[in-house]
């Protein structure tokens, strides 16, 4: 068997083309990558956002027993009144209705989240106003509280980490 020696004059054309296609495809990857991990870390408290955004959106239509409702996630407590002998219906109304602290709810936002531990701070915009409520949800059952701690939205930077 010949073999045929093989000079640096047989060697293949350099294919710009081929290699510029490849570099756009590794920097389109990496593009990607970033864009859905920077997605799935902004959605990560979605559905606790989201319980909070149908609270208020209860609460707008003085739906009070359905945002009672969600508040424990029994949509059935009437049938059990006093199985939440501690925050009852009545003070739940005192606190959310219409003579509480945040009166009637005629407009509302849901603008960011924090979760620190076994739950979620979200804090909202109420009727415009400059003071926020933050809502405690319980990650393991979604149920609502008041937040022991507040948080602070609004600028662009923590938006883009939230």
């Amino acid at each position: 068997m010949l073999m045929e020696a093989m000079t640096l004059l047989d060697a293949k054309q350099y294919d710009f083309a081929r290699d510029r296609r490849r570099r756009n495809r590794i920097i389109t990857a990496i593009v990607l990558a970033l864009v859905l991990a920077w997605a799935a870390y902004h959605y990560r408290n979605y559905s606790e956002r989201r319980v909070v955004e149908r609270f208020f959106a209860a609460l707008q239509k003085q739906d009070y027993e359905a945002a009672y409702g969600i508040w424990f996630r029994d949509p059935d407590w009437k049938q059990h009144p006093g199985k939440y002998p501690a925050y009852g219906f009545n003070e739940f109304h005192t606190d959310w209705g219409p003579g509480g602290p945040w009166g009637m709810i005629k407009t509302y936002s849901v603008d960011c989240s924090l979760s620190p531990g076994s739950g979620v701070i979200v804090q909202a915009t109420v009727n415009g106003r400059a003071e926020h409520p933050n809502v405690w949800v319980e990650k393991s059952n979604l149920t609502l509280s008041f937040s022991p701690n507040e948080i602070q939205c609004g600028n662009w930077w923590a938006w883009l980490l939230e």
